[in-house]
């Protein structure tokens, strides 16, 4: 029994949801990856996957057991590329956790490049804006712009984010501009839910926080920004969706004399993963991409 095989083929049936796809993925068939989830399953001594007709999903011990696999696979995966001297061109898998409107709007295009200049190395991009731990959750590198640290976990800064306050001129013709933070009590609030409903201003004399009462939350910052654009309220953007708008004219800058403390996109390394080349030079890529100005500010 291949072990190594049977976690892939798992790893697999978790991405996709599906026996049938993971074979298509592994380029095996299907009675192949069933046959090596039984093993795994007999070897664990737990069902990992519940089945139905219509779609497989993990079962509790299934899930309970999905980051470590991960990790394991990926640390193998590095080993395996380490010892093979005959081909000296990085290799293996890198899975990665991304931002998801930065990343569908800016980091498609790096993370292309960096595919075609390491044509052995794999790239897996999930898209999140919640906190990930990656050494929980089984990442490489987590993008992150939350401020959230976790133990044994090394943060590489990458380049800042600003936020601006923003509105369509229609929208301000019809409810009026902001002055000051406070006036934003009168005003309709788009909201992205991961920052949360109080805004923190700086000013002269300090800190100036004033909690929202959104008439329009999502999660996806891109939604935020079009609801903004339609003319449905006051956003706080990042500059990288935002500062098109405004040179555009779709959007405008309000309170720009009452600055939103910026933010740091940064990397989540594990620390036992930190010398892996194949990571380093997905660091590097990405450092060059975006750093010391990113691509949208210059």
């Amino acid at each position: 029994m291949d072990i190594v095989e049977n976690l892939r083929a798992y790893l697999a049936v978790a991405r996709v949801g599906s026996f049938s796809a993971a074979a298509r993925e592994l380029d095996v068939a299907a009675s192949v990856v069933t046959k090596r989830i039984s093993q795994l399953e007999w070897r664990l001594k737990a069902p990992l996957f519940e089945r139905t007709t219509r779609r497989v999903t993990l079962t509790t011990a299934g899930q309970q057991h999905l980051p470590a696999i991960q990790r394991l696979v990926s640390d193998l995966d590095g080993i395996f590329a380490s010892v093979q001297q005959a081909s000296p061109e990085l290799q293996g898998c890198l899975r990665v956790k991304v931002p998801t409107s930065l990343a569908v709007v800016h980091l498609a295009e790096p993370f292309n490049r960096f595919l075609k200049r390491y044509p052995l190395i794999s790239l897996e991009l999930v898209a999140l804006d919640r906190p990930v731990n990656p050494v929980d959750e089984g990442f490489d590198i987590a993008l992150t712009l939350m401020p959230n640290t976790f133990g044994g976990v090394i943060e590489e800064p990458l380049c800042s984010i600003r936020r601006l306050l923003c509105a369509a001129p229609e929208y301000l013709r019809q409810k009026g501009t902001p002055r000051k933070p406070r006036d934003l009590a009168r005003h309709d609030i788009l909201n992205f839910v991961p920052t949360g409903n109080v805004l923190a201003f700086e000013t002269a004399t300090g800190d100036v926080s004033v909690s929202v009462y959104p008439r329009f939350s999502s999660n996806e910052a891109q939604l935020v920004a079009a609801a903004a654009v339609a003319g449905n309220g006051i956003a706080v953007l990042g500059d990288y969706l935002a500062s098109p708008a405004v040179r555009a004219g779709t959007l405008v800058q309000v309170l720009a004399d009452y600055p939103l403390p910026e933010l740091w996109l940064k990397a989540l390394i594990p620390e036992s993963r930190a010398h892996t080349a194949r990571l380093k030079a997905l660091l590097e890529t990405l450092r060059s991409e975006l750093a010391p100005v990113p691509p949208w500010s210059r």
